[in-house]
C-alpha cells in the first residue's frame, strides 16, 4: 500500500519512541507524578526516602525512554515540558489508583496478610534473623516468607526482594538503608588465655572465610587507645561459610575470627572466648549490618513490619540504637 502525501511517516526512531513510552512501568509514572506533586528533586528524595541522586537518575531514564525532555529543570524550579505535560496525566492516574489500592488494603484489617521474600548473609541470617522471623512469622501468620541466604549482593528490584540485609557502607541509591546493627570482629577460641597483641595470634591455628593458602596482612584497631597495628596472619582452616569454622573452634581445632553475632551464643554458654578483648578487626565493608528495602512509596507493608521488629529487638538487645564506623580492611 502506497502512502498518499499527507500520512505520517512511519520511522524506526517514531515506532521505537512509541514502543518505550508504553513500556514505562507503573512505578516509574507513579515516581514521576510525586515528584511532579513535590515540585523538586530534593523535596521528592525527603518524602520518598531516596537520594537526589537516585531521583535524578529514574528520571533521566524516564525521558530517554521517551525520547525527549518531561521536566524544565531551573535553579529554583522545576516545571513541565509540553511532553511532560500530557505524561502528567497519565501518571497522576497511575498514583491516584495506587493510592487507592493501598487505601482499600488498609481497610480490609490490621493484619498483615502475601509474601516477603527475604535475604541475608549466611551468618547474620542463621545466628540473629532466624529467630526473629519466628516470632515475626507467630504475631502475622497470614504472611508466608521465603528466606534466601547468600553472600550475593541481591538486585531487589530484578529479583523480587522485599528486605535485604547487608553489611555496607554504600548502599543501593535506589534502596533505604536502615543500620539494625553494629558488630565487632575479634578472635575466639575454646579456650585462653587473653591475648596482649593481635600479633600472638601468628602462633595459632587460624580459621578463616575464604582465606586460601595465602598469608593476608591484617590491621587491627585498639578499642580504647588511638593504635593500630598490622600483622601477617595464614589461615589453617578456611572455609566459605562461618558456621564450620565456628564450630571447629569450639570443638578445639583453631581460633576463628568472627564477627561477635556470629558466636553471641557459644560467648553465653562459656564454650568460646574472645581472646583479644580489647582489639577489633575492621573491615572495607563497614561494622554495621543495615536493612535494605525499596523506597517508601513502593515497599510493602510487610517489608516495612520486619524491619520495624527487627530493629527494636536488636535495640532491645544491645541497649543502644546501632551505627556505623570507619572501616579499615576486607576480612578474607
Amino acid at each position: 500500500m502506497k502512502l498518499t502525501k499527507d500520512a505520517p511517516e512511519l520511522s524506526a526512531t517514531r515506532l521505537r519512541r512509541e514502543r518505550d513510552q508504553h513500556a514505562l512501568d507503573a512505578n516509574a509514572l507513579e515516581l514521576f507524578a510525586r515528584v511532579v506533586a513535590a515540585g523538586s528533586f530534593s523535596r521528592a528524595a525527603r518524602q520518598l526516602g531516596l537520594t537526589r541522586a537516585a531521583i535524578s537518575r529514574r528520571m533521566a531514564n524516564m525521558e530517554q525512554q521517551v525520547g525527549q525532555p518531561l521536566l524544565a529543570r531551573t535553579t529554583r524550579s522545576l516545571g513541565l515540558t509540553e511532553a511532560g505535560r500530557a505524561l502528567s496525566a497519565r501518571a497522576q492516574a497511575v498514583l491516584e489508583a495506587a493510592d487507592a489500592a493501598r487505601m482499600a488494603l488498609r481497610k480490609e484489617g490490621d493484619a498483615l496478610q502475601g509474601r516477603l521474600r527475604i535475604t541475608s548473609m549466611r551468618s547474620f541470617g542463621l545466628s540473629v534473623l532466624v529467630p526473629l522471623l519466628a516470632e515475626f512469622g507467630r504475631q502475622h501468620p497470614g504472611i508466608a516468607m521465603e528466606l534466601m541466604l547468600t553472600e550475593r549482593r541481591v538486585d531487589l528490584v530484578r529479583e523480587g526482594v522485599d528486605v535485604a540485609f547487608r553489611v555496607t557502607r554504600k548502599p543501593p541509591e535506589d534502596c533505604v538503608a536502615q543500620p539494625v546493627l553494629t558488630f565487632r570482629i575479634s578472635a575466639y577460641a575454646a579456650q585462653g588465655p587473653v591475648l596482649p597483641q593481635p600479633q600472638a595470634l601468628q602462633e595459632h591455628a587460624l580459621l578463616m572465610l575464604q582465606g586460601g593458602a595465602q598469608t593476608w596482612p591484617l590491621q587491627w584497631r585498639h578499642r580504647h587507645q588511638n593504635a593500630h597495628t598490622t600483622v601477617e596472619l595464614q589461615p589453617h582452616v578456611s572455609a566459605d561459610d562461618l558456621e564450620s569454622l565456628v564450630a571447629l573452634a569450639v570443638h578445639g581445632r583453631g581460633t576463628v575470627l568472627a564477627p561477635d553475632f556470629a558466636v553471641r551464643e557459644q560467648l553465653a554458654r562459656g564454650t568460646l572466648v574472645d581472646l583479644l578483648p580489647d582489639w577489633e578487626l575492621p573491615i572495607a565493608e563497614g561494622n554495621c549490618v543495615q536493612a535494605l528495602t525499596l523506597p517508601v512509596h513502593t515497599a510493602g507493608a510487610n517489608a516495612r513490619a520486619l524491619v520495624r521488629l527487627v530493629l527494636q529487638r536488636l535495640a532491645e538487645a544491645t541497649g543502644q540504637p546501632p551505627n556505623a564506623s570507619t572501616p579499615a580492611n576486607k576480612l578474607g
